[in-house]
């Protein structure tokens, strides 16, 4: 491959340089510096047009746009177009000129690597601007949140980039079995890593999911386990949450992927359950004025919606009513508020109507 071959085709450069050699007396060697100079220039001028051109019109529609993406697309064709202007302008302006011929071949695997670099960038950036247009139609406070995970999973796909382009410049360079041997290295290679770095490589495909899936995010109380906390950040190896009780637990996103995770802010409202006794020698009458009392209570309690109040055990303590009931808020403070005014009302009523609650106290009373 010659690096007078693109302009090989046409005559035109060959009697440009006859011509100026003939008319001002000179070398062919200065004939041909002088129209490579001339290329120069006109390829100069026909780039610098066009980039205005382009760049007109780009930052009209740029104006139209209401995200911040259209600057970075715009910024992206600018730096492809200087890029690719320059290097077409330094390869014809070389062509001409006979006494390179010796270096042709590398000069033109040199301009191939450099095409196939700068393609592998316009697809990396590519593919930065598609994750940021994702990342955008996400709420403001979860894009912050999310930040750092989106700036990983860039940098990790820019570089897979880089790297096939790096087998493909092997390829088309034509270097006997060397891009079959990088293959087979990388594959060998890929299998030492995965296995030396098993754990870690899990954990971070870990984060990966848990950043596409969005299972919580940070400020979600979430339990794990036996462990429940706020999620204070979602790392690429690991998540810190501060757990109920106030200290910190860093676990690993390997587990938290391979765990069942419990979120209450996907919580709407919260169920309450729990038991109430009164005494053995609580007159039916009474028993069944219960019920519909404590559902009372419960309806005029801010925020709570009441499911069922049943009479349904003879306990060891005394006669059990089982109590189930709504908070209309997924805030475990709410929750404990809402709580305390049910079990103050219902001391309120019972003492108002004679009821005694049962507890070990009164099992003695009544045996004696």
């Amino acid at each position: 491959m010659s690096l007078n071959e693109p302009v090989n085709s046409s005559t035109v450069i060959g009697s440009l340089s006859s011509t100026l050699q003939h008319s001002l007396n000179i070398s062919s060697t200065s004939a041909e510096i002088l129209v490579s100079i001339l290329i120069f220039i006109v390829i100069g001028v026909i780039s610098c047009v066009s980039y205005f051109i382009i760049s007109k019109y780009a930052n009209k529609w740029v104006e139209k746009t209401a995200t911040t993406l259209g600057d970075e697309i715009t910024a992206t064709i600018k730096v492809i177009m200087v890029i690719l202007s320059i290097i077409l302008i330094i390869q014809f302006a070389l062509s001409p000129l006979s006494f390179l011929e010796p270096y042709s071949n590398w000069l033109n695997s040199l301009f191939l690597i450099i095409r196939v670099i700068l393609v592998a960038y316009a697809v990396s950036k590519a593919v930065n601007i598609f994750i940021d247009g994702i990342a955008d139609r996400t709420p403001q406070e979860q894009r912050k949140k999310r930040k750092h995970s989106t700036f990983i999973l860039k940098r990790v796909l820019t570089a897979v980039v880089f790297i096939i382009a790096g087998i493909i410049i092997l390829y088309l360079l034509e270097f006997t079995g060397a891009w079959e041997t990088t293959l087979a290295g990388l594959g060998i290679g890929g299998i030492v890593i995965g296995i030396a770095f098993q754990s870690t490589l899990s954990d971070f495909f870990s984060a990966l999911t848990i950043y596409w899936d969005h299972p919580f995010e940070i400020g979600d109380i979430i339990f794990i386990g036996e462990h429940g906390g706020t999620v204070k950040n979602i790392g690429m190896l690991t998540t810190r949450i501060q757990l109920l009780q106030g200290e910190e637990l860093v676990i690993s996103n390997r587990e938290i992927t391979s765990a069942y995770v419990r979120n209450f802010k996907k919580l709407q409202k919260r169920r309450i359950v729990f038991s109430l006794g009164v005494t053995y020698d609580t007159p039916n009458e009474t028993l069944r004025k219960i019920p519909p009392m404590l559902i009372d209570i419960i309806k005029n309690i801010k925020g709570a919606s009441p499911q069922f109040v049943n009479f349904n055990e003879f306990g060891e303590y005394g006669l059990k009513f089982f109590i189930s009931y709504f908070v209309n808020s997924s805030d475990y403070g709410k929750y404990l508020e809402v709580q305390q005014e049910i079990n103050l009302a219902i001391k309120e009523a019972f003492e108002r109507e004679c009821i005694e609650i049962a507890h070990l106290k009164n099992i003695a009373y009544i045996k004696r």
